[in-house]
């Protein structure tokens, strides 16, 4: 097979699709190029290529997804698939979201427990949810109950002991502390500073 057949191979297999690819290849054209990054390509470098180049693309790409997982991790509201590598990947962070949305208030959740339901082993389900974040279930769990807690505190619809209870914390003082250091401020000083934005931007309207 060629480059392209084997993109589109990597790309769609659920073992592999994360794997950033960069396509060296002698084919020169605008339509090869769109082709290859249609198949899920990361890059594409033309030969002859430059070895310093190619090293450079690679550090730039890697540099580039812990970018995206750290801004996932520390803000509040951007949504889990920000962190998909594809489409494919994309749908297996919206199921995988689904299904601890649909239990996040369950204390003792355990997202490699529930693994049959996605259709895989507790293995496999362990190893794309590392390879895509760079976490562990138990820890993307956590981060998932503070960004629905992040939601709830800019509703302003409910006290700060119920929010707790319904993302899953047995202890209120707990989740203030696990949300201080996930977003670097608690939950309290969080809830005023979007309120305060909204006002702002209300304001902004208004002139």
């Amino acid at each position: 097979m060629d480059g392209f057949e084997f993109c589109k191979i990597v790309k769609s297999d659920f073992d592999h699709s994360h794997i950033p690819v960069i396509l060296l290849t002698a084919k020169n054209t605008i339509q090869s190029k769109v082709q290859g990054l249609e198949m899920g390509a990361e890059a594409y470098i033309e030969k002859p290529f430059s070895k310093e180049y190619l090293l450079a693309q690679i550090a730039s790409l890697l540099a580039n997804r812990n970018m995206i997982r750290e801004h996932f991790a520390g803000s509040p509201l951007v949504h889990l698939k920000s962190i998909a590598h594809c489409r494919s990947d994309e749908r297996f962070l919206e199921d995988l979201n689904e299904m601890i949305s649909e239990k996040i208030e369950d204390t003792e959740l355990d997202v490699e427990k529930r693994a049959g339901l996605m259709n895989m082993s507790r293995v496999t389900l362990y190893r794309k949810i590392k390879a895509i974040s760079n976490l562990s279930p138990l820890e993307l769990i956590n981060i998932i109950r503070l960004k629905k807690a992040a939601e709830l505190l800019v509703k302003g619809a409910h006290k700060m002991y119920e929010i707790s209870a319904i993302v899953g914390y047995s202890s209120q003082s707990n989740f203030a502390r696990n949300f201080q250091k996930q977003f670097n401020m608690t939950p309290t000083e969080y809830m005023h500073s979007m309120h305060d934005k909204r006002k702002t931007q209300l304001q902004q309207t208004k002139e």
